[in-house]
């Protein structure tokens, strides 16, 4: 794998950009550990973002990105932020990022999509891209319908750009599984929930300790919104609620505020407690910098093991 070489980073490995999760201390944690922060701006306004870019570049002088959701009414100011700010790598999603191409190409702004489809990867493919991070429904959050298993090899198939994979990716045996599919390197979600410094409501973390793959379902499949998370009050309402309700303006609205919920406040019987199919893998906390060191050192030795 050698994405890390393409970012100037240690390990080719890249936080995902978790909304109301990935702040900018985080962010700073993750790149001193040896990987790529990243901060998620889901939630936030271009001054809270702002100042969250302040504060990941006080704690850390690496390499770290910013996640932006394209489709928001906001977006041109989160842009100039990210601009102004000197953010030299985004991770974009919910959208094209086509129209702010001259000027990340103009900024040297690396550019690294996620995509869920190997269409969207070779409709973005035409854009001078750094990456495009191939993201499997064993994620959490908001998800596509192609697992990993599939999306990687198809997406290398179609483009000649190098692939980050994301999505059911929790140990160094995956990461190797991802190599052999085609990645350059991974994105990782879940396994950073279970960091001490992860910024989440010690009653979510309980949660995903206590959790399994059995705890984790999906609602919104019918109205073709598919979220992944661990079962609770809110994903049993929100079935019921979708089974009847044809209007996805108004399911959108129910999930309005969710996730924060859980977050911040540690509701976890109605807050949206995202979460991938890793979440089985993991049953303690423990610093970012071991997370990241423990990967890695996994992915040597499964590494070994296949050449042995």
């Amino acid at each position: 794998m050698n994405i890390n070489n393409l970012l100037d980073i240690k390990y080719p490995i890249l936080q995902g950009g978790m909304a109301h999760v990935a702040t900018g201390a985080f962010a700073a944690y993750v790149s001193n550990a040896g990987a790529m922060g990243t901060i998620g701006s889901g939630g936030m306004t271009p001054e809270i973002l702002k100042r969250e870019i302040e504060i990941c570049k006080s704690n850390t002088d690496k390499t770290f990105a910013v996640n932006l959701m394209m489709l928001r009414p906001d977006i041109e100011e989160m842009v100039e932020v990210i601009v102004e700010s000197g953010v030299k790598v985004v991770t974009v999603g919910a959208g094209s990022p086509s129209k702010y191409m001259e000027i990340f190409e103009r900024e040297k702004i690396n550019v690294l999509p996620v995509i869920s489809s190997p269409v969207q990867a070779k409709r973005l493919s035409k854009f001078p891209l750094q990456g495009i991070i191939a993201e499997g429904m064993e994620a959490g959050g908001h998800i596509g319908e192609m697992t990993s298993m599939v999306l990687v090899p198809q997406v290398k198939n179609e483009v000649d750009i190098p692939i980050i994979a994301a999505g059911g990716i929790g140990s160094g045996s995956q990461m190797l599984a991802a190599e052999i599919l085609g990645a350059v390197g991974v994105q990782i979600g879940t396994a950073f929930l279970f960091t001490e410094e992860c910024p989440i409501h010690d009653e979510y973390k309980k949660s995903l300790l206590k959790a399994n793959a059995s705890k984790v379902t999906t609602v919104g499949n019918i109205n073709g919104l598919p979220m992944r998370l661990l079962k609770n009050n809110m994903t049993r309402e929100y079935k019921n609620l979708e089974k009847n309700e044809s209007n996805i303006e108004v399911l959108e609205i129910f999930t309005v505020g969710r996730l924060r919920k859980a977050v911040v406040e540690g509701d976890i019987k109605n807050g949206s407690l995202m979460t991938g199919y890793t979440v089985g893998q993991f049953d303690k906390l423990m610093p970012v910098k071991d997370l990241v060191e423990n990967l890695m050192g996994e992915y040597e030795e499964a590494k070994r093991c296949l050449l042995k």
